[in-house]
């Protein structure tokens, strides 16, 4: 009898790569990818708690499937990932939702298919999160699922200890992976005809610092030893470690694209200090100026959060500058989560909801008129995309160029995984409207 799975996933890149191991080692039990949770044999959470949000739609998606379980007792369901790593969350999960069968951690992933094989041999619930960091490399077993694009972890965890955030408490310190394996990691994937490479990292540019390895930058090189056509991504940066010799690798290396996420958070000195960035806001627009220096089309992206502890309207103008000033191609932008465990959360001056919304308003309008102005820049003009996908609902395929606008065409033939040349007819956001070049057309 076959059997099947469900995975849901919430979060970051890195969580969708983590559920392509999860994939990995429910495929290596015999298990195939269902249709729904209704006909899964196990139904996995890959849970998020970088923001509160996300926490409480994992909790309400299990709880939701309370009903099923009633149903059918023999579907396992198991809750892993940054929420239960939480200090006591695997404890209150289970007492929550007493009809969960496996919980597991960040660190143990590895092990998700010997607990299932425990829970299967027995009738209590499985609730297995480690501690201390110690995740083994699962790479090789991972179920990709997002072809032409691959993800890589080159490092987990993190040394940076902003004061919002739970990564470090959840993930653990950093780790790198050994050069070799990653760089084998990668051209095994380009052997599998896959085109762009993202390399993950919670701070990509400290890779190597627990190790005598390499930096990130020659890991870079090493990389793009390998010159057939590809494109090489990497995400995420932190601003005190970006520096000049990342930014020739980057000029140096055709295969890397011309857009960097470079993630500033505030343009307020003060809130950054509280934020314990460790960098000011002129010292981020001078790498901003030095990338632009080396590699003067490259765009770039941010990650930006308002309402921070004690932030008053004159840090906020201060971002708004900033944003401005650094010309960012679009950027993430969010409202302050307040998270249990964190510095910031137990800072005085918690900023008034509709304070936040207001701020935060201001800040997307001014984003998107910068992100239409650019991509206004790019009506006339021939671009290549990477095609990613078929839009069946529109009928259009669509794909990245390397500065990470998206475009949909028309084309008679299936161009996913080729690199095509399009020509711009209009623009919408971050979306450009095309046409199919003739000399690529078959």
């Amino acid at each position: 009898m076959e059997k099947y799975y469900w995975i849901t996933t919430y979060g970051c890149q890195m969580n969708v790569h983590e559920s392509e191991k999860i994939a990995g080692i429910l495929r290596a039990r015999g298990y195939k990818q269902g249709k729904s949770e209704e006909e899964a044999d196990i139904v996995v959470f890959n849970t998020c708690c970088i923001r509160e949000n996300a926490e409480n739609h994992a909790y309400g998606n299990i709880g939701a499937l309370k009903k099923l379980k009633k149903s059918r007792p023999s579907m396992l369901i198991a809750v892993g990932g940054c929420m239960t790593q939480q200090a006591g969350a695997a404890e209150k999960l289970r007492k929550k939702f007493p009809f969960v069968d496996i919980v597991f951690g960040t660190h143990n992933l590895p092990v998700l298919g010997e607990l299932i094989d425990k829970k299967l041999a027995g009738k209590k619930a499985v609730v297995d999160v480690w501690e201390k960091e110690g995740e083994a490399d699962t790479e090789d077993i991972s179920y990709r699922t997002s072809y032409p694009n691959a993800w890589v972890n080159i490092m987990y965890g993190c040394n940076n200890f902003c004061s919002y955030c739970i990564v470090p408490y959840v993930r653990g310190r950093e780790r790198s992976r050994e050069s070799g394996a990653i760089v084998k990691e990668v051209n095994a994937l380009l052997d599998q005809g896959y085109k762009e490479i993202t390399l993950l990292g919670q701070n990509v540019n400290s890779y190597g610092n627990d190790r005598e390895d390499c930096t990130f930058w020659q890991l870079l090189n090493k990389i793009c030893e390998r010159k057939e056509k590809f494109r090489l991504r990497f995400m995420t940066s932190n601003p005190k470690d970006f520096g000049e010799d990342l930014v020739r690798t980057i000029a140096d290396n055709e295969q890397i694209c011309h857009l960097v996420h470079l993630p500033v958070q505030a343009g307020s000195d003060r809130i950054l200090k509280l934020m314990n960035r460790k960098y000011t806001a002129k010292e981020y627009l001078e790498k901003v100026e030095m990338l632009r220096k080396y590699v003067p089309d490259c765009q770039l992206t941010t990650d930006i959060m308002v309402g921070f502890p004690t932030e008053t309207e004159e840090d906020f103008q201060a971002t708004l500058s900033l944003v401005k000033e650094a010309r960012f191609s679009t950027a993430f932008t969010f409202v302050y989560s307040r998270r249990s465990g964190t510095v910031a959360a137990g800072m005085d001056g918690q900023i008034p909801e509709e304070v936040q919304k207001d701020r935060i308003m201001r800040l997307v309008e001014l984003v998107n008129a910068q992100t239409r102005e650019l991509s206004a820049a790019y009506r006339g003009k021939t671009i290549e995309v990477l095609c990613e996908d078929y839009d069946a609902k529109r009928g259009l395929y669509l794909g990245r160029d390397e500065y990470g606008r998206m475009g949909y065409f028309k084309s008679e033939t299936n161009k996913v995984g080729d690199f095509v040349k399009l020509k711009v007819s209009g623009t919408s956001g971050v979306s450009l409207d095309c046409e199919l070049c003739e000399d690529t057309k078959e």
